[in-house]
């Protein structure tokens, strides 16, 4: 804006050189103000003038005012003087633009109150450089007379100041006392697409200044509203003055932000992709669950007591259907079954010259049978066709106990059991009998004899696993014992993991030895796997 030259303005005795200061500047960015109301303190001239009474101020003496020192908030520098402002009451003297600006109420209503009724054209330009589209918030068929309405207009770009405050429930009377700060919110949601192309502005309106503070001294920084001061100079009789104006109005803020996008099948196909890999965080959490509630320490000490847990109990079916249990490889781990207890004991821990009978250990849940393998043996084993008016006869294990002959050793239950052959230390790891509880013992039962003791049973499994092995010589027993014991242990303990430390009981090595002896009679006993 060009500055007007520089006029002489006479008076009646005065002569006085006025230069015309322009108007503040503008705010910068995507703002514009509008003036509303306004103080001015006129005929200011540098000297020294009492201080405008304020706590920090007021004095009784010179005592009280200190040389040099200024309040940030202060209109100039203390000379130490203490002297009348007016009446009674004394104030700091200070070196400033004199008189110093008084603390006059502002204005009510405001002085520019009729502001209300301007209107502003807003122009918008926006771009979306990613999909080379650019556009404008000037509609083609823009009828300049209209006026923004929410409902009626809501694509017009020319707004009364006057309804933007009443959008956000604000007067623009009241906010034009003191001022304040008002966002204009520019929303563009565009679907690019060729074949659904949609892109308009969506305005909308926030009150950005804190209408809530208490504090209405307009000279203090939590004042609400928004003021700011510029001066105008000019001479008078050859003496610098000016006129201090201190402005007070609204702002207005303008926000632009927004979205636009093309359908893309590369984007769709990796959102789809991420989406998917959201459903793999349900099996986890769902087997974070299971492994919680399927604890050793629920199964302890929760279920027994909780009664409202039990249906929680059914996540160990789960688990052992989800997880296949790995054992841990000790030299200390043994498995034991006996005839007479649905489950499989665990002992992990040192015998320190004990039976293995008498050992507690842990109760483990006897693993399913695979019975597939059944399909294997020979056709020989299959049941033999009833006879006629013949009842069939079915062997118990569990009748009643026979006596047991005086040689047998004390911990045997069954009265079939041997002496180990070890050396005394590592005697008590066969002291093992097939049973807990006095009973028949399990080499009598025909299922033995067939499943253990059955020379084709024996030979077709070994050929099963090695179609060109030849079964002669002094090597067919040992073949057939070691193989008779792996049936045993399978048939017995079901896992092929808990097989590995499984224990044969003493009548049942026997017995198996008897079927298939060594030549010299001698046999090594246990050995560990692992």
């Amino acid at each position: 804006m060009p500055y007007c030259p520089l006029m002489k303005v006479l008076d009646h005795l005065n002569c006085a050189v006025v230069k015309p200061t322009p108007p503040p500047p503008p705010p910068q960015g995507n703002s514009f103000f509008v003036m509303t109301n306004f103080l001015k303190t006129e005929g200011q001239k540098q000297g020294l003038c009492p201080e405008h009474p304020a706590p920090r101020t007021i004095c009784s003496s010179d005592y009280n005012c200190r040389k040099g020192w200024m309040d940030p908030q202060s209109k100039g520098i203390q000379t130490g003087r203490c002297i009348v402002y007016e009446g009674n009451q004394k104030t700091c003297e200070v070196s400033a633009w004199c008189p110093t600006e008084a603390t006059e109420k502002v204005p009510r209503p405001a002085l520019l109150n009729s502001a209300e009724n301007f209107t502003v054209l807003i122009k918008n330009n926006i771009d979306f450089p990613g999909h080379n589209y650019t556009t404008r918030n000037i509609l083609p068929d823009l009828n300049i007379s209209c006026t923004f309405h929410k409902t009626r207009n809501p694509l017009c770009p020319i707004f009364r100041l006057g309804d933007i405050f009443r959008e956000t429930g604000d007067n623009f009377s009241e906010v034009a006392i003191q001022g304040g700060i008002m966002g204009i919110e520019i929303y563009w949601d565009c679907n690019l697409d060729s074949w659904s192309h949609h892109c308009r502005p969506k305005y909308s309106f926030r009150r950005l200044d804190d209408r809530k503070t208490n504090d209405s001294s307009y000279i203090s920084p939590r004042s609400p509203g928004y003021n700011f001061r510029y001066a105008k100079y000019y001479k008078e009789n050859n003496v610098e003055k000016r006129t201090l104006i201190k402005v007070f109005g609204i702002r207005f803020d303008i926000l632009v932000f927004g979205t636009g996008g093309k359908f893309h099948i590369i984007q769709l196909l990796t959102y789809i992709g991420s989406t998917l890999s959201y459903f793999g965080l349900a099996t986890v959490f769902i087997d974070f669950l299971i492994n919680t509630y399927s604890s050793k320490c629920c199964r302890t000490h929760v279920y027994p007591i909780c009664k409202c847990c039990e249906c929680c109990a059914a996540n160990e079916y789960y688990y052992r259907k989800k997880c296949e249990s790995i054992v841990e490889p000790k030299p200390t781990l043994k498995y034991v079954s006996f005839v007479d207890e649905l489950h499989i004991r665990m002992v992990d821990q040192q015998l320190l010259g004990r039976s293995l009978q008498d050992v507690k250990g842990e109760k483990v849940p006897r693993p399913l049978m695979d019975f597939t393998v059944l399909s294997r043996l020979p056709l020989s084993l299959q049941d033999p066709p009833p006879i006629p008016g013949k009842p069939e006869a079915i062997q118990l294990l569990s009748e009643a106990a026979t006596p047991r002959p005086g040689n047998s050793p004390g911990w045997c239950q069954c009265g079939n059991c041997l002496p180990s052959q070890l050396p005394e230390s590592h005697r008590c790891l066969e002291e093992l009998c097939c049973r807990k509880k006095p009973g028949i013992c399990i080499t009598t039962s025909q299922l033995f004899r067939k499943l253990i003791l059955s020379r084709g049973t024996l030979q077709l499994l070994l050929q099963y696993q090695e179609p060109l092995l030849e079964l002669e010589g002094d090597s067919t027993n040992s073949q057939l014992r070691h193989c008779a014991y792996r049936c045993y242990t399978t048939w017995r303990f079901g896992s092929q993991d808990l097989a590995d430390f499984a224990i044969l009981p003493s009548c049942c090595r026997w017995r198996i030895r008897r079927e298939f002896p060594k030549s010299d009679g001698q046999y090594s006993g246990f050995k560990i796997t692992y």
